[in-house]
């Protein structure tokens, strides 16, 4: 059975890090939610002050 590959290994000169591919997703998720509620307020309000 093939295990599905859920790390990263990143390497920058001497250090190295294994990013969590699940995590990164789920905080991908979170961070797109976020925008898409508060998007609609901002863009109302652009609109509202070009009017005055």
């Amino acid at each position: 059975m093939e295990k599905e590959k859920n790390q990263k290994l990143v390497i920058d000169g001497n250090a190295f890090y294994e990013i969590d591919l699940d995590c990164m997703e789920e905080k991908k998720k979170k961070l797109q939610a976020k925008s898409q509620k508060s998007f609609p307020k901002k863009r109302q309000q652009n609109i509202d002050n070009n009017r005055k």
